[in-house]
């Protein structure tokens, strides 16, 4: 005799080609459709496997301000008709409590009761916020074919289904020691193409991840200005940007994103490392990956006027005469772009320079903007001049700027001034300013 394996196995019937997609449950908001399809059974066949009914996510317009939700209108339904055979009326609200999401229950106004009006309407949110729908009573989640109930899945491309073949993964880390004559500016860290998906970039230091537009436009910590912690809008999608108390910097966007991007850091201090990755399309991100792709101009951030102007017009020229004591030998009057007053933190050597990290106090003049966290740079390593920590000086110095402008920083030269401060040099200073305002027009 046959054995269990062997034993013939019945028929099951079979299914029929769906029908059209009803009309959609809601008439703004979220929805659903359904469509059907018959099993057609010989005699002896087992009943069809699967469902007869399916249903599937329809999204329209958005409902008018003030619209109560799917399941207070349904509770609303029931106020003032009497329940239980009683005569007692009540108002109704949805109780979100119970155990069954999807049976209507329903809090009476005023009272400490919730009843039971049996199942939900199909398509009604299963919790408020829920992407979860009630369908005969079972909460269903949405597919990425929009059908409920199924468990199909969009592969890290994007697409529906997909094995991640129409898209590459990118994760590397970006390393720059800080050259020996320093850096102070913004640098590009990566290229972001469109259509760029599940972001991340990560940083523990004191410098500053930022984002920028292929137009050079600053959506995330530009023009020297550190941008709150928080949610943001760009290149149609949002970005999460968080920071911590230690530094440690994180952007992320699901994506896609709808225009080229650029990941940009600004450059402080020796950075260990950034890392990043995102799924890009396959062929534009071959193709930066690759190297093909032109190089991004490093942007000067900082506005940089004339170095050496024949006038400062809106500065006192008794103020710029102070800088006639300074390291070198020459007595004529010297113009300084930036004078304020700073706090030495810390001192560091880089190759032939030292480094001063200064909190400025108070600015006298500065022809372009200063942050109250600043470096200053000495371009030698033999204490000239000698600047002690947690000590206040009066600094005189120039913005240098090099010729790719790839550099931009405080610059403290031979003919520099910083001497120790005190409440006389502040007296000084502003003297100098009243005496020399400019007169009336002759």
């Amino acid at each position: 005799p046959l054995g269990p394996q062997h034993r013939h196995q019945p028929a099951h019937g079979t299914w029929t080609h769906w029908g059209s997609w009803s009309a959609c449950s809601s008439t703004c908001g979220d929805g659903v459709s359904f469509r059907i399809r018959r099993c057609i059974r010989l005699p002896g066949e087992e009943p069809c496997r699967a469902e007869a009914r399916q249903y599937r996510v329809c999204e329209q317009k958005a409902c008018p301000a003030g619209t109560a939700p799917f399941r207070a209108m349904q509770c609303a339904l029931y106020n003032s008709r009497p329940i239980l055979g009683g005569q007692a009326q009540y108002q109704w609200v949805p109780f979100h409590g119970a155990a069954n999401l999807c049976d209507l229950n329903c809090l009476a106004i005023g009272h400490n009761f919730y009843y039971s009006f049996g199942r939900v309407l199909d398509g009604t949110p299963c919790s408020p916020a829920s992407p979860e729908l009630c369908i005969s009573g079972r909460c269903l989640r949405a597919g990425c074919d929009g059908i409920l109930g199924s468990e199909a899945l969009a592969d890290a491309c994007g697409v529906c289904g997909g094995r991640n073949e129409s898209c590459v993964f990118v994760q590397e880390a970006f390393r720059a020691a800080i050259p020996a004559s320093g850096f102070f500016g913004y640098r590009n860290v990566t290229h972001i193409p469109v259509g760029a998906r599940q972001i991340k970039a990560m940083d523990n230091s004191r410098n500053y991840l930022a984002l920028m537009e292929a137009n050079q436009h600053y959506v995330l910590n530009g023009k020297w200005a550190v941008d709150q912690p928080g949610a943001f809008e760009a290149a149609g999608t949002q970005w999460h940007y968080s920071r911590t108390a230690n530094g440690h910097e994180t952007l992320e966007a699901a994506g896609p994103t709808s225009k080229d991007l650029f990941i940009m850091v600004l450059f402080q201090e020796e950075n260990l490392s950034i890392d990043y990755q995102y799924w890009g399309p396959r062929k534009q991100t071959l193709h930066l990956v690759q190297g093909e792709a032109h190089a991004l101009r490093q942007p000067q951030a900082r506005e940089v006027g004339d170095q050496h102007p024949e006038e400062p017009a809106d500065f006192p020229e008794a103020t710029a005469a102070v800088g006639r004591r300074h390291f070198g030998s020459s007595q004529r009057p010297i113009f300084f772009p930036a004078v304020f007053r700073a706090r030495i933190l810390s001192k560091r050597y880089v190759g032939s320079e030292t480094r001063y990290d200064v909190q400025v106090q108070q600015t006298y003049r500065n022809r372009f903007p200063l942050r109250s966290r600043e470096y200053v740079w000495v371009p030698n390593t033999c204490d000239c001049p000698y600047l002690l920590e947690r000590r206040e000086y009066l600094f005189m110095a120039r913005n240098h700027v090099n010729f790719e402008q790839t550099l931009n920083r405080l610059l403290l030269q031979r003919d520099g001034y910083a001497r120790p401060w005190s409440p006389r040099e502040d007296l000084l200073l502003r003297d100098a300013a009243q005496r020399c305002q400019p007169g009336p027009p002759a």
